[in-house]
C-alpha cells in the first residue's frame, strides 16, 4: 500500500484512485473498498458509486469547478484536487473554496505534481493530506511545514492577516503607528 502525508504524519493509504483503463474512459470499480473517481465518473455513474460498499471519494482536476461537486459534499469523505503539472496552482483556489464558501469538512487531498516545496502553502489553503510525487521522500517533505514560522497572508487556517493578528494580540492600550 501506497502512503501519504495527513494531518502531517505519514501513513498508510486505504484509498484506490481510479483512473481509466488505458485508451479508454471505461473504469473497474471494485465492488467494495475506499474509491476515488474522478468527476465525469461521478456525475455519470452517481447511483452505482452510491450503491456500492466503502466510502467515496472524488477528484477534481485544476480546470472543473468545485461548484460542480457542492450540493453533494456530505456524500464524500474525500475530495482530491489534482495538480496535472508543477505550476499550475488553480488547485489552491479550489481548496480555499471548498473549505470556505462550501465548508466542506472531510478530507481535502492533493494529488498529481505534488512536491514537498508546495505542501506549506497547500496547508494553508485548507488541504490536509498529502499524496506526493514519486520522487518525493516523506520524511523529508514533513519538514516543509515548519519552513515559516507564519504567513501574512489570509488562509482557510488563518482567517486574519498577520498585521490583525498582531493587533488583536496586544496589550490593551498600545497604540500602533
Amino acid at each position: 500500500m501506497a502512503t501519504i502525508i495527513k494531518h502531517r504524519q505519514i501513513v498508510t493509504d486505504s484509498w484506490q484512485l481510479l483512473k481509466p483503463e488505458a485508451g479508454g474512459s471505461s473504469f473497474s470499480v471494485p465492488p467494495a473498498g475506499d474509491v476515488i473517481v474522478p468527476l465525469a465518473f461521478w456525475l455519470e455513474r452517481r447511483d452505482l458509486l452510491l450503491s456500492r460498499a466503502g466510502r467515496l471519494g472524488v477528484w477534481l482536476d485544476s480546470h472543473e469547478e468545485a461548484a460542480a461537486i457542492a450540493g453533494d459534499l456530505d456524500r464524500f469523505a474525500l475530495v482530491a484536487v489534482n495538480f496535472p503539472t508543477f505550476g499550475d496552482g488553480r488547485g489552491y483556489s479550489i481548496a480555499r473554496l471548498l473549505r470556505e464558501r462550501y465548508g466542506y469538512e472531510g478530507e481535502l487531498r492533493a494529488i498529481g505534481e505534488v512536491v514537498r516545496d508546495h505542501l506549506f502553502f497547500m496547508a494553508g489553503c485548507g488541504f490536509d493530506a498529502f499524496l506526493l510525487r514519486d520522487d518525493q521522500d516523506p520524511e523529508e517533505a514533513l519538514t516543509a511545514f515548519g519552513d515559516f514560522s507564519d504567513a501574512y497572508q489570509t488562509s482557510a487556517d488563518r482567517p486574519l492577516p498577520l498585521f490583525r493578528r498582531r493587533f488583536l494580540a496586544a496589550p490593551d492600550g498600545m497604540e500602533w503607528s
